[in-house]
């Protein structure tokens, strides 16, 4: 049985002609794309190759990308996208981590025989896997070409989904459910935190409906104790206390789109400004997600959540949303769109947030997170998990 595309071809074309529109728009004669969610997009390509040199090239003469990677990687090019047999192309194997040479060496060197050598090269230069010495190597090899920030140009082409990225997010959505769920049901005193998190990897996978999970583009978050006044930390064997505080940040995908969820329990009796602070955060995200229908800006569904809070005594520093969907390690964060104050993007059907709504005090935090798809009638939640501080 062979590799089950994720779309259509169709789905592509779409995207390819509407990145070509937005390369036009931004003067870009060609797209050299290392972000591995920009080449999957675009693509359909799938593999652990991120940790090498790559990239989707996109000329504006051309019909379809052309693919750029190791050798041992071709092969998933082939099997994974539905690119011409002639657009995938392989560096040397001795370039694997050379001293000196570089791939992209060669990649100039094909981009100058194909007479793609100069014009204006958009490249994503706030990519996570686009190092200074790529960089360094492209300008070299390209010394005719204007080389540009794109300045995340297929990034923001992806944040309206189509209706069949929207199933998949649902589908995340809902293995999100069971994950969150499961993991609360592990949640009790003593219980190791590697354990809960072990089953939450079990679940990620396993999938539901028969449906498995993808690896996330972030490993599951725990936090204890006052380790819930930092949202990032990982776990540890520790076993969970008598009495206190848990914050888990978890997420589960779907042929790589992400939905993450987050939930506050609190194990024994929580004191009342606990209390208090979890029913001012679920007052606030339900009045914005209800401002978040197509029309509103981030920055006015931001400001609503800052109202509710800051009428309560608190203040949240850090954006509450980011927009989600495709995407790989280290970040389910499409680096576009956020939910805070002086961004004026405009919210349409189609696309995804996480309302990130974590308020993180000095000696402790809670967070209540939804991720979400803007509909007509305001943000439908991606998950269903008990909306309340949860008590163990």
């Amino acid at each position: 049985m062979g590799f089950q595309k994720a779309f259509e071809v169709s789905e592509y074309k779409r995207r390819i002609a509407d990145v070509k529109n937005r390369m036009a728009s931004a003067g870009i004669d060609m797209l050299i794309c290392q972000d591995p969610a920009n080449m999957c997009w675009l693509t359909g390509f799938d593999g652990w190759s991120f940790y090498t040199p790559q990239a989707v090239v996109l000329h504006s003469s051309d019909e379809w990308p052309i693919w750029f990677g190791r050798e041992q990687d071709a092969k998933s090019a082939h099997m994974t996208t539905d690119l011409p047999e002639g657009n995938i192309f392989n560096f040397s194997e001795p370039l694997v981590h050379h001293p000196e040479k570089h791939p992209f060496d060669e990649l100039c060197e094909l981009l100058e025989s194909r007479n793609c050598n100069t014009g204006t090269v958009g490249v994503d230069f706030d990519a996570h896997y686009y190092t200074a010495r790529a960089h360094h190597h492209l300008t070299k090899g390209l010394p005719n070409a204007k080389i540009i920030d794109n300045k995340e140009l297929v990034n923001w082409a992806r944040l309206i989904k189509s209706p069949s990225e929207v199933n998949y997010m649902r589908e995340a959505g809902k293995l999100s459910t069971l994950v969150m769920n499961n993991a609360l049901d592990k949640v009790k005193p003593g219980m190791p935190q590697s354990e809960i998190m072990a089953n939450v990897y079990h679940d990620q996978v396993l999938g539901i409906d028969g449906k498995f999970g993808d690896y996330t583009g972030l490993c599951p978050l725990i936090q204890v104790g006052e380790g819930t006044s930092t949202p990032h930390l990982t776990w540890s064997s520790e076993g969970l206390p008598e009495s206190g505080l848990v914050v888990m940040e978890l997420g589960s995908a779907r042929r790589h789109y992400n939905v993450p969820v987050t939930r506050t329990i609190h194990i024994g009796e929580p004191p009342a400004e606990i209390e208090k602070l979890a029913d001012v955060i679920i007052e606030g995200g339900n009045l914005a997600l209800e401002k978040a229908k197509p029309g509103a800006t981030c920055e006015e569904v931001e400001a609503i959540f800052q109202k509710t809070i800051k009428r309560h005594g608190y203040q949240k520093n850090s954006r509450v949303g980011y927009s989600i969907g495709l995407n790989f390690p280290p970040d389910w964060g499409e680096r576009t769109a956020s939910l805070r104050a002086g961004d004026t993007t405009v919210l349409q059907e189609g696309m995804c947030f996480h309302f990130q709504s974590g308020v993180w005090l000095s000696e402790y935090g809670a967070a209540i997170s939804e991720p979400f798809v803007v509909t007509a009638t305001g943000g439908e939640r991606l998950c269903n998990v008990a909306r309340e501080l949860i008590l163990k």
